[in-house]
């Protein structure tokens, strides 16, 4: 073989053996905008929804029925994972239909014996609560519908009476009551319409203290307790709708910002086979206070009612009776700033006690409270918060809630003795670090388990508790977290920033291929308001989009400032009292300086901000109060002024317009707007039924007072969320990426 060839195969070898190294160092798929908002190419899948059933051995679950082109109401025996379907979609195919009812939600009668759907919905502000109900009974397989003579899609929050022989629901603000056997209707209700609203809520009640069902059935069926709004008086904001037709259109909103007239809200009973409604005389003006919850207390005829007033720094509770319709406060709740309503109330020992959660202690804790209110008695102990009540196993003395003592960041299941006896224990593995959620069966003695921390999608097991043993894996995304790991992206790395005060959690992603050596750009991402956090270590979709920013050259970072939503105390959370705005950008600003000179790799002088509703006008307060920090910034669907917003939201966290004018004033970013100095743009949907339009037009109209050039992009008839509309969602973001690429 002459030397030729020999340096011929040589060269043949090495190519290959380029190749082979070249292949086994294949650059990772690249992160598109496309691929996470067109082709939704990173969605995780969930299991459920799910529902235990009342022996606690089994749950149900909805399953694709391929052949019937419905789905299946399947029941899972806990132990056994026995699979039996309880209802088929060939069941739910009504007369004259060729496809099954699509369930929306349903529900068991008490004897498990019919079967409630809700289909054909529509939304309702945030969610769709109108529709159409029917009902499967499962001994005789009929189905019939609910309302005939309703309009289609105009009936709200149907649910059996006790015994199952009948259902009550809303419709355009009235309540109906419909006997099953012989499909009668009785109209209960004669004044909803205009401004009476019954048996569900004005937009503010709804938003702002979770209240959308209205009514409920007495213990014994022969009452139906409901809530009654007229919004007489309330300011209405007009929406604009410009592109449906070629002349605009308004569309009428009952809104109460800050310091107008609220809703005058009553509650009443009235006879299930109808009659006049008798209403209970709660004490004080009802335009100046709440009545943020109302439930029967079980096997009696009292509700129990929980009154705030208009600071939300008072929540009366009252004991109504039903029959005499007399009143008895039984406790009251004070803060100095404000209080949360909640859903954690449990009768035990026979109705003589119940749950309650309060700050009273300086944390979230669960309280055990005699019937007459005179016994009060701490379940949950130590420095830490109740975050979510799971399971009251009042049977074996335990309440399973989530909480997280040492890592504000992280969610783990705890449970207490009911007596406040013995010690706090925790019931996830301490190795599962990041999010647990769990959905209980009635007894404690199973559970979905959810898992999830910022580099695993949620994965969802059915445990057996309180040994916290998996029994079998129901959805782990596996080929979602493949797929995510192959990009190779930089995870978010956890780090707390001392800014003098106190110590805040934050979070970082550097870009892939990232260089100490390097100086690159800040973008922060910012909410800081009381009703939410945004340094979690929870799945969070991947932060897809913030993993994008920073594959584009930019160094990421959140911070969640004081005031936030984390369970650190009742001072942590009251600290933002009367200063919405001011502190937290005091925080965020601190921190920033503290995140300067920690990391030398991040350049000072190309700073961005962005945030989103509370974020943006956090990005707002930033940019105008801190113009030597912050060079760049992009609000989406901000508040500008204060008083434009809601007048619970604003009211509960700054107190009343006359007690606080000055941080008001302070708190809004408007007033600063003169200040700005770096590069601006602003974003807002048109049809922001949360936010309104108005904010944006006048901080717009204050920059151009004061010669101040910034970028605008308006959205129109898109709501708070800007996703309404073919490509939305991807305009938004490309003009996000834009922005910053532009100008930082």
């Amino acid at each position: 073989m002459n030397i030729r060839k020999i340096c011929k195969q040589l060269f043949v070898l090495i190519g290959i053996a380029l190749n082979l190294v070249t292949y086994g160092q294949q650059k990772p798929p690249a992160l598109t905008l496309e691929d996470i908002y067109t082709n939704h190419a990173y969605s995780q899948k969930y299991y459920g929804p799910v529902r235990w059933m009342k022996d606690n051995k089994g749950y149900s679950t909805l399953e694709s029925n391929k052949e019937a082109g419905g789905k299946d109401i399947v029941r899972y025996d806990a132990q056994s994972g026995q699979r039996t379907v309880l209802v088929s979609a060939s069941q739910l195919t009504a007369s004259g239909q060729s496809k099954p009812l699509n369930i929306d939600n349903y529900e068991w009668s008490a004897d498990d014996s019919k079967l409630l759907i809700f289909t054909n919905t529509k939304k309702v502000w945030r969610y769709n609560t109108r529709g159409d109900y029917w009902v499967l009974n499962l001994k005789t397989g009929s189905l019939q519908q609910l309302g005939k003579s309703m309009e289609s899609s105009t009936m709200m929050f149907a649910k059996f009476s006790p015994d199952g022989t009948r259902v009550a629901y809303v419709s355009k603000l009235n309540i109906y009551v419909e006997n099953l056997a012989s499909s009668q209707v009785q109209q209960i209700t004669h004044d909803g319409g205009d401004n009476i609203v019954n048996g569900t809520f004005d937009w503010v009640y709804e938003e702002e203290l979770d209240c959308r069902d209205g009514f409920r059935w007495s213990p014994d069926g022969k009452n139906i307790a409901y809530w009654q709004s007229d919004t007489k008086g309330i300011g209405t904001f007009y929406l604009i709708d410009n592109i449906d037709s070629i002349y605009s259109r308004p569309i009428p909103l009952p809104y109460p910002k800050v310091g107008t007239p609220l809703s005058a809200v009553k509650i009443g009973v009235v006879a299930a086979d109808g009659g006049m409604t008798r209403w209970f005389d709660i004490p004080g003006d009802s335009h100046e206070h709440y009545l943020a919850r109302m439930d029967f207390i079980p096997n009696s005829n009292e509700v129990m009612i929980q009154q705030l007033n208009r600071p939300q720094n008072t929540n009366k509770i009252w004991i109504g009776n039903i029959e005499a319709m007399t009143l008895k406060n039984i406790l009251t709740e004070t803060d100095k700033a404000f209080l949360d309503v909640h859903d954690d109330t449990r009768w035990l020992d026979h109705e003589k006690y119940f749950t309650w959660t309060s700050e009273r202690d300086g944390w979230s804790h669960l309280y055990k409270i005699s019937r007459d209110g005179k016994e009060i008695k701490l379940i949950t102990k130590g420095d830490f918060d109740v975050v979510q009540i799971n399971c009251i196993d009042a049977k074996n003395g335990y309440v399973y809630f989530i909480a997280s003592p040492r890592n504000y960041t992280q969610r783990y299941l705890f449970r207490s003795r009911l007596d406040g006896t013995g010690k706090v224990e925790l019931v996830t593995p301490a190795a599962m670090a990041g999010q647990s959620s769990y959905q209980m069966s009635g007894d404690a003695k199973w559970a979905i388990h959810t898992f999830q921390n910022v580099t695993t999608p949620q994965m969802i097991s059915l445990v057996g508790l309180p040994e916290h043993k998996e029994i079998r894996k129901l959805e782990d995304n596996h080929l979602l977290k493949q797929k995510y790991d192959q990009l190779g992206l930089n995870p978010k790395s956890f780090f707390k920033v001392d800014i003098g005060d106190v110590a805040l959690d934050a979070w970082m992603i550097k870009p892939v291929g990232f260089n100490p050596a390097k100086k690159y750009p800040l973008l922060f991402y910012v909410y800081g308001e009381p009703a939410g956090a945004t340094v979690q270590d929870a799945w969070e979709g991947g932060a897809l989009w913030d993993q994008y920013m920073a594959q584009q050259g930019y160094i990421v970072i959140s911070i969640d400032n004081r005031g936030t939503k984390t369970p650190r105390g009742k001072e942590w959370r009251n600290a933002i009292y009367g200063q919405i705005g001011i502190l937290a950008s005091e925080d965020q600003s601190k921190a920033a300086l503290k995140i300067f000179g920690l990391f030398p790799f991040i350049d000072s002088s190309r700073v961005g901000i962005w945030g989103w509703s509370g974020g943006g006008q956090m990005t707002l307060n930033c940019m105008f109060r801190y113009p030597g920090i912050y060079k760049t910034g992009l609000a989406v669907s901000f508040v500008s002024d204060q008083k434009l917003y809601d007048a619970t939201y604003q009211e509960r966290y700054m107190g009343l317009l006359g007690d606080n004018a000055k941080g008001y004033k302070d708190g809004s970013p408007i007033n600063f707007a003169k200040y700005l100095q770096g590069k601006l743009m602003v974003i807002h949907g048109t049809a922001d039924d949360n936010v309104h339009y108005q904010s944006f037009e006048m901080l717009v109209n204050e920059l151009i007072k004061y010669n101040k050039l910034f970028y605008m992009m308006s959205y129109p008839m898109r709501s708070h969320s800007i996703h309404e509309g073919e490509n939305t969602t991807l305009h938004l973001r490309r003009t996000m990426e834009k922005f910053w690429k532009d100008n930082l």
